[in-house]
């Protein structure tokens, strides 16, 4: 009972905090929000405007679109390429939902493939190949974590064949291959800016990114319930006309504001991101009960990695999670379960067990750790500490 009042009495450590850092921003913040309320124009005013360059100017995209979630990023991307009905779109089995249920919601089948075995979560271009049909018009790999998915070999493959290559880069704000940014390797990509993002907002938002003018246009047309601009109806005089049946995913002037206030101080955080990683490498490279712990991937031109998530493979996965909780110490089990066996894909002809090992194994064993700019080395350790003493009192 004592060792458990001890344990319960620490701080918190939450997988996620930003209290510190939104407050010495907050200066910044008020000025861009101050901005949105003289203007009064709160969806889709000028500070989305100013928000697209500087994430255009940022990554070294032609295009960047504004809408009001990666999800709804990815949806929008993929109709703006023409992906719809009878279409088929090859994605990884592991991967957060919105991966698989963008491409239903556009209208296609998503169709599952597994990850390479080589440590970067991403999909796996010889398991690619082997589900392409004559019905597979795209193939969508997933950025995870902290590193590229092999977009040489999803590239080359995706030519082979005639595919688009579009990226669900929803995580991969800051990463580049060979000096360009994700999400505009292939047709296009998208952004998340979920509050736990490298670069969050205050809610859901996110972005389209691309080089190519059309699925820009589409784009920018789908989010806003599809209209083409203000036209002379000589029925109903002044009017809205509505090309393709849209959507209202207009993102708000309010998310814009702090995402452009954050936005300035991107590269710092991704740099204190490093530090931290690097930290927890050192202290848990061969611990006992882990497995596995974040590794960059050689490739055959420079990567940049960006630490998101600090992601570990353990032994006894869930029940060193409920050891941390009742420490305090938050985490999050990135997934559970496989996309491929998610119940909403009962029906699916790939919807067994056994298909997919890798990314099978990759939901039985992998934890996120806290990991975000406001850590301090202090906490890191605590969480370190508390693996250690877990898998001690194991053996």
């Amino acid at each position: 009972m004592a060792s458990t009042a001890m344990e319960n009495s620490a701080e918190p450590i939450p997988f996620f905090d930003q209290a510190e850092s939104f407050a010495s921003l907050w200066p910044l913040i008020a000025r861009h929000t101050d901005d949105v309320f003289d203007r009064g124009k709160f969806s889709h005013g000028r500070k989305v405007a100013e928000l697209e360059r500087a994430i255009a100017e940022y990554t070294g995209a032609a295009h960047a679109v504004a809408v009001n979630s990666g999800t709804d990023a990815l949806v929008i991307l993929l109709r703006a390429a023409g992906i719809g009905p009878g279409d088929e779109v090859i994605v990884p089995a592991f991967s957060f939902f919105a991966t698989a249920s963008s491409v239903s919601m556009a209208g296609a089948t998503p169709v599952f493939a597994d990850i390479t075995p080589d440590g970067d979560y991403g999909l796996d271009a010889a398991s690619v190949e082997a589900v392409i049909t004559e019905r597979t018009r795209a193939v969508m790999p997933v950025h995870l974590f902290s590193q590229l998915a092999d977009l040489g070999a999803l590239s080359e493959l995706s030519t082979r064949h005639g595919l688009l290559l579009l990226e669900d880069s929803a995580e991969a704000i800051g990463m580049r291959w060979d000096g360009t940014h994700a999400g505009l390797i292939g047709a296009g990509g998208v952004l998340s800016f979920f509050p736990t993002k490298t670069l969050g907002a205050l809610g859901d938002a996110g972005m389209v990114l691309t080089q190519d003018d059309a699925i820009a246009e589409q784009a920018a047309v789908l989010r806003h319930h599809g209209r083409m601009g203000r036209t002379i109806d000589h029925i109903a005089g002044i009017s809205n006309l509505s090309g393709v049946s849209g959507t209202n995913s207009k993102m708000d002037d309010v998310q814009a504001a702090v995402l452009l206030a954050k936005l300035s101080r991107l590269d710092v955080d991704i740099a204190r991101r490093r530090v931290l990683a690097e930290a927890y490498t050192e202290r848990l490279r061969g611990a006992d009960g882990v497995l596995a712990v974040p590794r960059v991937v050689e490739r055959a031109v420079p990567t940049d990695p960006v630490y998101y998530v600090y992601l570990v493979e353990v032994e006894r996965r869930d029940e060193l999670v409920a050891h941390l909780a009742a420490r305090g110490i938050g985490t999050e089990t990135y997934y559970p379960r496989p996309l491929h066996l998610q119940p909403c894909y009962a029906d699916h002809p790939q919807h067994r067990p056994g298909l997919f090992p890798h990314a099978e194994a990759a939901c039985e064993r992998t934890l996120a750790l806290p990991l975000y700019p406001d850590l301090t080395e202090e906490r890191l350790a605590t969480v370190c500490s508390a693996i250690s003493d877990f898998y001690a009192g194991r053996r």
